[in-house]
């Protein structure tokens, strides 16, 4: 990595300030984040939503099972957001194989439920380690800091299970006064409801989507941060970075 080139400030921070400088990512590079982040989900999503006549869950579950894979374009724009650079639709299209096709069976099969993939998943996209070096390269990252990083996920699963729920009762929460009781009619009994069940199975899987879009992307520049902050205490980053300032 271009240590020299990093466009953020690099020191020994815990890990709970490594999250928070994660989230200022986003927040600095949100129309780069969603705008090429937002295309790929839409297409998912509109398949996924193809397949609620066959089972009510199965849309919410291919999205959930293939955000591993969703998860490779939003590392790949926060990669050169901490260079600096803005990241267009045409720049991950561009590197579309590197970025949606490596590892793709192991991102999906037997990596798909790792505890704390957003922090190792670096490692696998951006290093590029296989095999042996890649289990050592991973349990290195890990020493010390896999608490952390399951912590990391369980609160962001927490957070997605509130963020579902609260959009789907916003639709209670506005309705007319008269008609109050008619929404809580449809979500438990869809079938005295005229929107039926097809209409609540689509109303579930359309929540749990927009959270999704919304929240993946902190989630991802979380894990990265932590990352980032793992290196810094293994390869002495930022005395790195301030002697190349000196000598500049």
């Amino acid at each position: 990595m271009r240590v020299e080139g990093l466009a953020v400030v690099l020191r020994p921070r815990s890990q709970g300030e490594a999250c928070d400088l994660g989230l200022a990512l986003v927040r600095a590079q949100a129309p780069s984040i969603w705008r090429c982040f937002t295309p790929v989900f839409l297409v998912v999503a509109v398949l996924a939503m193809c397949t609620v006549d066959v089972q009510s869950w199965l849309p919410m579950l291919i999205v959930f099972w293939l955000k591993p894979w969703l998860d490779r374009s939003l590392l790949f724009v926060m990669s050169r957001a901490v260079f600096g650079e803005a990241t267009r639709w045409s720049d991950l299209w561009r590197a579309r194989r590197q970025v949606f096709g490596g590892q793709l069976l192991r991102t999906l099969l037997w990596r798909r439920f790792s505890p704390w993939r957003a922090y190792t998943q670096p490692v696998e996209q951006l290093e590029g380690q296989r095999g042996g070096a890649r289990r050592q390269r991973v349990q290195l990252m890990l020493n010390e800091n896999r608490g952390a990083a399951t912590a990391l996920q369980t609160a962001f699963v927490h957070a997605e299970a509130v963020l579902s729920y609260a959009l789907i009762a916003l639709v209670w929460w506005f309705a007319p006064e008269n008609r109050s009781a008619g929404v809580w009619d449809w979500f438990f009994r869809p079938e005295t409801h005229a929107a039926g069940q097809l209409g609540l199975d689509m109303l579930l899987a359309s929540a749990y989507m927009l959270v999704v879009l919304f929240l993946e992307p902190f989630y991802v520049a979380a894990g990265f941060a932590m990352y980032l902050n793992r290196r810094v205490v293994l390869e002495a980053w930022d005395i790195e970075q301030e002697f190349r300032r000196a000598f500049t």
